[in-house]
């Protein structure tokens, strides 16, 4: 009778048959990704690769993962290098891998596209956001490598088209691993400093990992939340930066961007010359107009006749003293005609003027008859007074 194993010595053996066999240490898997995930605190990868009838479990683990340019998504196509092993706990075979790299199209390609996507979507590249390059900046702020041809290409021709200006280096590494945090550093030192009107970022050209620098995501952020306006300067004119879309404005090379950022001496001299011959001209005619005007006035009667103009505003004085008199006594006598009629109407309406007719009133006991209830509402009574035999009207 054979021994009993147990449940973990027989994945313990399977796993020792698999490591062993040197054609699974070391192998290029290629396949579609599915059922990604990845664990937020560790940082491992999880998923499947899978081609048209097979499937095989895979992990990558985070030191692997955080050397990828690209994020893994369902549906891609991969070619992955790795070794077959099997996870004991679980008694399960699956794929660790080391290495990842798009089946088709190149890594950086990809990271490329899908953090432009990504930036995109947040709306950092939005044209609303882009602020206004100065058009004749006093300080102009340059990031880039001390030691390039970039930078003095970039001083030439400010010190050609606008030497009053002034420039401020902050001299970095533009490729290699500490470049994008030099990058960043410097865009938040002039910031911080507010040391300058306008700031050109970038390089001479390079291939795409030369340029990789600048497709920072941080970097991306730090050019879009600059309160200085930045110029995006990186390369030549076919190539292209997540940095570039992130600036205020993109310049095809770093002699553009100067040249874009600095007006023309001779060209604004010209303008100043030309405004200067207009106003010139302008305040000469307008000079003519008013000399020609007073010499009409000077000419004119009653400023050359002193007496003339006295004895014009005199008669004019009397002219208006005769209307005036004449408004007054109209006035005054139209009221007096409205007082006469109101006074008529009035005598009219008076008690007085019926008493004085023979009418009376007459009382019983201290009242009017109509207020002892003897006279119906509305109507009236003559009543024969016995002294002097005058009726008496009740209304």
């Amino acid at each position: 009778m054979s021994a009993t194993l147990t449940v973990t010595q027989v994945n313990r053996f399977l796993k020792s048959l698999i490591d062993g066999d040197g054609r699974l240490s070391d192998i290029y898997i290629a396949g579609e990704i599915s059922n990604f995930t990845q664990n937020a605190r560790s940082g491992h990868m999880y998923f499947s690769l899978k081609d048209e009838s097979s499937a095989i479990k895979s992990v990558m683990f985070a030191s692997a993962a955080g050397r990828l340019r690209f994020r893994p998504e369902d549906g891609m196509r991969v070619i992955i290098r790795g070794r077959v092993s099997v996870y004991e706990p679980a008694g399960q075979y699956q794929l660790y891998a080391e290495e990842m790299q798009p089946d088709g199209v190149g890594a950086l390609s990809l990271a490329f596209e899908q953090l432009k996507a990504r930036l995109a979507a947040e709306g950092l590249f939005d044209r609303g956001r882009k602020r206004p390059i100065p058009v004749c900046p006093m300080r102009i702020g340059l990031v880039t490598s001390p030691t390039g041809a970039a930078l003095q290409d970039m001083l030439n021709i400010i010190g050609r088209r606008w030497p009053i200006c002034e420039t401020v280096l902050c001299g970095v590494q533009v490729q290699g691993a500490g470049a994008p945090g030099q990058l960043i550093a410097a865009l938040k030192t002039l910031n911080l400093l507010d040391a300058c009107d306008v700031i050109i970022i970038g390089r001479g050209g390079g291939s795409m990992e030369d340029l990789w620098a600048f497709n920072h995501e941080g970097l991306a952020r730090a050019v879009a939340a600059s309160k200085i306006p930045v110029i995006s300067a990186v390369g030549h004119e076919t190539d292209f930066t997540i940095c570039d879309f992130a600036a205020d404005l993109r310049a095809p090379t770093p002699s553009a961007a100067a040249e874009l950022c600095t007006p023309d001496r001779e060209g604004l001299l010209d303008s100043i010359g030309s405004y200067n011959s207009y106003f010139h001209r302008k305040a000469r005619d307008t000079l003519e107009y008013y000399r020609q005007s007073l010499d009409m006035l000077i000419g004119d009667s009653p400023l050359s006749d002193r007496g003339a103009y006295v004895k014009l505003r005199r008669d004019m004085v009397d002219g208006l003293t005769i209307r005036l008199d004449g408004a007054v006594r109209d006035k005054i006598s139209g009221c007096k005609n409205e007082l006469a009629l109101a006074a008529a109407k009035l005598d009219v309406l008076s008690p007085l003027k019926a008493l004085s007719r023979g009418y009376a009133v007459v009382y019983h006991e201290g009242k009017a008859l109509r207020d002892l209830g003897g006279l119906p509402e509305g109507e009236e009574v003559l009543i024969q007074a016995e002294k002097g035999k005058r009726a008496a009207k009740l209304l």
